[in-house]
Parts: structure tokens; C-alpha cells; sequence
């Protein structure tokens, strides 16, 4: 297996430290507001990703955190005169129907920043005994010009960050660079300390939630590309300052989404909750969608391409519906041998899916001959591989069944609508609409004057 490692920023062969156990850690949701699409696609990446580990046989201690202590709670929590506590609370269970409804794995273990203060202290603790922190009047700092190698994962050297930063510095800070630890506060969330009251800084929080879940050094550590400076490199300085160890031996970052084109903002007006999304689109269209780029590249949401998905997902469900899957056969795994070839090339899930509808096209073909025992051991193999996917899990007629509106009136609509984009001469959306018909079980017969339809 070969993962991109962003740390050395090419694939590396993946080697765990225990041979057939894996350690992921994947920084999680900070519980203020609801989870976006842009987070769907992170987490989803990740969740496909622990899912084929498994599938290969790996045990997969899998670790995601909660963010439940940041300044951006305690704003939001003002703004609506409620406890943190309570905020937080509110959001945790939003997320957890979410990703529920994502069909998301629930992780191993998902540690809270405010169930682990005490480790947060004695980690800030260690590195001030070490010479890489320092007190000051205001706040605890980390000494970024103590830790060497500042800046490799994101590529960068010191002497440039802290020459080109923009930001204002912080008078009591040594170097631009320097990040808080521990601020002191004796308002909104704090807690007692050796330095007086107050709260951890947001990048100590996952280095020792990490730590105390997986060990001072473990396999995997993942999330969004956004996080990967600071946040991340600010994680390895602290956290091999504090150890003397590597601390996380292969990082992974997944692309951003944007909307039609656009960064997603609440000003622009196109952000998408994962809640709004499914009122739109079914679960499992959503997240064939979400997974059907590289995990590593941008991804461009839009409505005409998450339809698409639908419509592929239904020719899926259309290949196997009708066999008898409970008969037992004998299996080629011809499909299931090269599903692995691709997936271990750093989780190529866009390839993976060729695999499937491959394979769907195959069991068409014996199906129209009536080779049915065939068609059912290929089916057979298509769910298996769909599975690490989290992709056709449901009995395929009650899936076809389920929320599709086939009535007349809605065929009469869609052919309307792939009219007008005949004379528009807008032959691709014309061509889109006749297969989600066909999709749905409708074919269209084109005469000179009139399209009429009828039932596959």
C-alpha cells in the first residue's frame, strides 16, 4: 500500500508501526455551528480510508477529536447568551446525525479538549521545563526557533516566516511565530492552572489528545488542507520538542470544495449544510459524489454534478436488483484483485469506481444472456467491494424504491425540461436528463414531433 505523505510530499510505501494494527488520528469538528459539505468531504475521505483499512484486514484504532474549547465558541456562545457548554452540546449531537446519516463509522475513541485538560497542563508543563516554552504576563508561548525543524511539513523555513509575517505581533511574544500554549483568562472557559486561570491554546489541545490516545508516535495523522499550516506544523513542534520522538510518520491532507466555482462563505450566500444537502440529495448520492475526486484534489460542488451521481449510483443499484443474492456461489474475485491494486495506490477511489461499473456492465451482459448464476456471483463481488466505499449496502429494490418519484407527472416534467434543452441546442443536459430517466426505469423513444416513454 503507498500513501502521499504531505510531510515528504511524494507516496511513500506504507509500513504501520505494528504490523497489523494502524493508528489514525484525524482532527475533528470545532462545535460551534453546523457541519458543512466541506467537512463531509474531509471526514467522508477519512472514513473510506479507516473502512478499506479494515477491509484489508487491518485492525484500525481510529481517533477523531472534538474541538470543545476555542475562542470561536465563546463568541458564538455570547451571541446567543448560552453556556459553552451548552453550545457545544448542541452541536456534537447536530454532527453525530450528520455523519450518522453519511453512514460514517463511528471512531474508536473521540477525546474532548475539555476532557483533557490535565494532560494539556503537564504537556505545557514539559515543554517549559524543556527551554521550548516561556511564560509571560499575558500568556505561555511555544519557542518556534526551539524546535529545528520548524516548518518542514509545510516547506517553509523560519527566518521566512518570521520576516514575511503580516501579522501583529504580540509584544511579549520572542519571534511572529511564537503560538500561544495556555492564555490566561478568568472568564468564559478556564480552568486552574500552575500559571494562574485560564484555557489551552487550540494546537496543544490535539497534540495531547493524540498522544494520550495513540502513544508519543503513531501512524497516520489526517485532516482538511487548511489545517496543514499552522495548526499542523505547530502539532510536530510542540510535540517532538516534548517527546524527543517523530511524532505522527505520515500526514494526509484532503483538497478543499468549493461551490460552483467559488469558495463557500456564508457572505456569498452559497454555504451548504450537510443538512441542507441531504434535503436535496439522497445519502448515498451525496457521498458518491463526495469521494468520486481524489481525496487529495479540489472539488467543485454543483447541483448538475451531484444529480449525475445519482443517476450513476442508480445504475449500480439497477445492475444487481432482481438476482437472488442469497444464493451461494463461488466468486472470481477478478474485480475485487484489481479494486485493491487501484485502492492501494494511495486510495484511488475515483479508479476504485471504474472497478464498479465495470463490473456492473459485466453483469448486465450475463444477465441479457441469462446466465443468472453468473450475473449473481458478480453482484455478489460488486457489493463486496462497494463496501470499504460505503456504497450499496441497502437491498437494491428498496433502494430504487425508496424516495424515487417515478409517477407520470414527474416523467412528463423531466421531458419538458429535456425538451426545452433540445432547442436550446444544450445536447449534454438533454443527454443528462435521458439517463436519469433511464436511470429511474424510463426509456424515451424520440419520433420526428413527439418523445414518448414507456417502462423498462
Amino acid at each position: 500500500m503507498k500513501i502521499f505523505n504531505s510531510l515528504t510530499s511524494k507516496k511513500e510505501d506504507f509500513s504501520p508501526l505494528k504490523k497489523d494494527e494502524i493508528s489514525i488520528y484525524v482532527c475533528g469538528m470545532t462545535v460551534y455551528d453546523d457541519c458543512h459539505i466541506g467537512h463531509a468531504r474531509t471526514f467522508l475521505s477519512f472514513d473510506t480510508i479507516v473502512r478499506y483499512m479494515r477491509f484489508k484486514g487491518y485492525k484500525v484504532n481510529y481517533v477523531r477529536n472534538i474541538t470543545d474549547v476555542e475562542d470561536k465558541i465563546l463568541v458564538r456562545s455570547e451571541e446567543l447568551n448560552i453556556e459553552p457548554s451548552e453550545l457545544t452540546e448542541k452541536y456534537i449531537v447536530e454532527m453525530d446525525n450528520d455523519f450518522h446519516a453519511l453512514s460514517m463509522v463511528v471512531p474508536d475513541k473521540e477525546p474532548r479538549a475539555t476532557e483533557n485538560i490535565e494532560s494539556i497542563i503537564n504537556l505545557v508543563k514539559k515543554l517549559i521545563e524543556n527551554g521550548h516554552a516561556y511564560v509571560t504576563n499575558s500568556d505561555i508561548f511555544f519557542d518556534t526557533t526551539s524546535h529545528a525543524g520548524y516548518g518542514k511539513l509545510s516547506n517553509r523555513k523560519i527566518d521566512e516566516l518570521i520576516s514575511g509575517s503580516r501579522v501583529e505581533v504580540d509584544p511579549e511574544k520572542r519571534h511572529s511565530t511564537d503560538f500561544v500554549l495556555w492564555k490566561r483568562a478568568k472568564e468564559g472557559l478556564c480552568w486552574d492552572s500552575p500559571w494562574g486561570p485560564g484555557r489551552p491554546g487550540w494546537h496543544i489541545e490535539c497534540s495531547a489528545m493524540s498522544m494520550d490516545a495513540l502513544g508519543e508516535t503513531f501512524d497516520i495523522h489526517g485532516g482538511g488542507l487548511d489545517l496543514k499550516f499552522p495548526h499542523h506544523e505547530n502539532e510536530i513542534a510542540q510535540s517532538e520538542c516534548a517527546t524527543n520522538k517523530e511524532f505522527a510518520r505520515y500526514w494526509m491532507h484532503t483538497g478543499p470544495l468549493r461551490i460552483e466555482d467559488e469558495k463557500m462563505s456564508k457572505s456569498l450566500g452559497n454555504f451548504i449544510t450537510i443538512k441542507d444537502a441531504l434535503k436535496a440529495f439522497s445519502s448515498e448520492a451525496l457521498r458518491f459524489f463526495l469521494l468520486s475526486t481524489h481525496y487529495r484534489n479540489p472539488i467543485n460542488f454543483k447541483e448538475s454534478l451531484v444529480k449525475e451521481s445519482h443517476i450513476s449510483l442508480n445504475k449500480l443499484y439497477n445492475s444487481i436488483a432482481g438476482l437472488d443474492l442469497k444464493k451461494d456461489l463461488p466468486l472470481s474475485n477478478d474485480a475485487k484483485n484489481e479494486f485493491i491494486k487501484i485502492m492501494d495506490d494511495d486510495f484511488n477511489i475515483p479508479g476504485a469506481l471504474a472497478v464498479l461499473f465495470n463490473l456492473s456492465r459485466e453483469i448486465n451482459v450475463k444477465k441479457d444472456e441469462g446466465n443468472l448464476d453468473k450475473a449473481i456471483a458478480l453482484a455478489k463481488e460488486l457489493i463486496e467491494i462497494s463496501e470499504p466505499l460505503g456504497l450499496l449496502q441497502q437491498n437494491p429494490e428498496d433502494y430504487l424504491k425508496s424516495g424515487v418519484d417515478v409517477s407520470p407527472d414527474k416523467i412528463d416534467k423531466l421531458i419538458t425540461q429535456r425538451d426545452v434543452a433540445r432547442s436550446k441546442k444544450d445536447f449534454k443536459e438533454a443527454d443528462r436528463i435521458r439517463e436519469e430517466l433511464k436511470s429511474l426505469g424510463v426509456v424515451l423513444e424520440d419520433s420526428s414531433k413527439i418523445t414518448s416513454w414507456r417502462r423498462a
